[in-house]
C-alpha cells in the first residue's frame, strides 16, 4: 500500500514544477494565471448565474452531496452562462495540464460550480473515475481544473484531499480512516488532480462566508460528457468556438465520433448574425472578442485554416 504522507505541493507558478506535482502527489495548485479584472469577472457572473437559479427553481443537486445537506448550490452549464467561462475552459495553462495527464485529444465532461455556504457543504470522500470498472487502467482517466473562485480556507470549506492516494490506483472504502487536507489557497488559484485522487468538499465552518470553486472536468476522449454539449449549449459558444474548444465538445473528432467517417463540419455562419454581440474572448487575459462574419482567422484563435 502506497505511504500517504498528507504533505501538500506548495503553489507554484512555475508548470514544469506542476507537471511534477501532478505526478508525484495526484494534483499540482498553480498561481498567476488569472489577473484581477478576468477574476473579478468570475466572480461577479457566476453568483450571478447562482442567484438567478435559486431565484428561478432551478438548482439540482449533486449525487455525492450529502440528501440532507442544503448548505452546498450547485451551478450547473457554467460554460454557456458567460464567455469568460469559455476562457477558462480552454486557458492554454490548463490545457498544458490535461495534455500532460491524459493527452490530447480530450473531452470536456463538465464546468459546473459548487458554492458552499456557512454551516455546512461537506460532501462523501470520493475519486472522479469512479464510473471506471476495477481494476482501473494504468494511467488517470480524467483530471479536474479546479478554479478558486473565493479565497479557500480550512474554515470555509475549501476542498479537501488526500496527496498521494492517486497511487492506490482505487476508490476510498467507507470505513477507511485517512487524513483529508484542506487545499488553502487565494482567490485566482488553479488547482489541478487527477482523476484517482480522493477528495471532497469541506466543511463550512463560518456563519457567514459562501466559497464557491470552479470544476473543469476533462476526460479521455471514449467517455460520455456528464454534461450534454449538444442540448444543453448556448449555439453562440460552439459557433465561435476555437479549434481547441471544438475538440473539447466533440465537434471536432479523430477517432470517435465521426459523421460518414470524417470529423463533423464546422458549423454554418449566418451573416445576419454578424451584428449579434455573442463572440468570447479566446484567451484567459481579455483578449479582443472574436470578430464576426465567416471569414475569422487563426490570428483569433477560432481556425487553424489560416496561412
Amino acid at each position: 500500500m502506497a505511504e500517504l504522507t498528507g504533505a501538500l505541493p506548495a503553489i507554484t507558478s512555475d508548470l514544469d514544477q506542476a507537471e511534477r506535482d501532478l505526478r508525484e502527489h495526484g494534483l499540482c495548485m498553480v498561481s498567476g494565471v488569472l489577473d484581477a479584472a478576468t477574476l473579478s469577472t468570475v466572480h461577479d457572473e457566476l453568483y450571478k448565474a447562482a442567484a438567478s437559479d435559486r431565484a428561478r427553481g432551478r438548482e439540482q443537486k449533486f449525487g455525492l452531496d450529502y440528501e440532507h445537506d442544503d448548505t452546498n448550490q450547485r451551478v450547473w452549464n457554467v460554460l454557456s452562462r458567460n464567455p469568460v467561462f469559455v476562457d477558462l475552459a480552454e486557458h492554454p495553462a490548463a490545457l498544458r495540464l490535461v495534455r500532460a495527464t491524459i493527452g490530447w485529444p480530450a473531452l470536456l465532461g463538465n464546468l459546473s460550480a459548487n458554492i458552499t455556504g456557512p454551516g455546512g457543504g461537506e460532501m462523501v470522500l470520493h475519486a472522479d473515475q469512479i464510473f471506471v470498472p476495477e481494476p482501473w487502467p494504468a494511467e488517470p482517466q480524467g483530471v479536474n481544473v479546479s478554479w478558486c473562485v473565493d479565497d479557500f480556507t480550512a474554515d470555509n470549506g475549501a476542498t479537501c484531499v488526500v496527496p498521494g492516494s492517486h497511487l492506490l490506483h482505487r476508490v476510498p472504502q467507507a470505513d477507511e480512516d485517512v487524513e483529508a487536507v484542506p487545499l488553502v489557497a487565494p482567490a485566482g488559484t488553479m488547482v489541478v488532480f487527477e482523476s484517482r485522487l480522493w477528495h471532497r468538499t469541506g466543511f463550512n465552518r463560518t456563519t457567514d462566508q459562501r466559497r464557491a470553486g470552479i470544476f473543469g472536468w476533462y476526460t479521455r476522449p471514449i467517455y460520455r460528457t456528464q454534461e450534454n454539449w449538444f442540448l444543453a449549449l448556448d449555439p453562440s459558444i460552439r459557433q465561435f468556438a476555437s479549434e481547441d474548444l471544438l475538440v473539447l465538445l466533440g465537434s471536432q473528432a479523430v477517432g470517435l465520433g465521426l459523421v460518414y467517417g470524417a470529423s463533423p463540419p464546422e458549423p454554418p455562419y449566418d451573416d445576419a448574425d454578424a451584428g449579434a454581440e455573442v463572440g468570447h474572448t479566446s484567451g484567459a487575459s481579455g483578449l479582443a472578442s472574436n470578430p464576426p462574419g465567416p471569414h475569422r482567422d487563426a490570428a483569433w484563435g477560432v481556425r487553424g485554416d489560416a496561412p
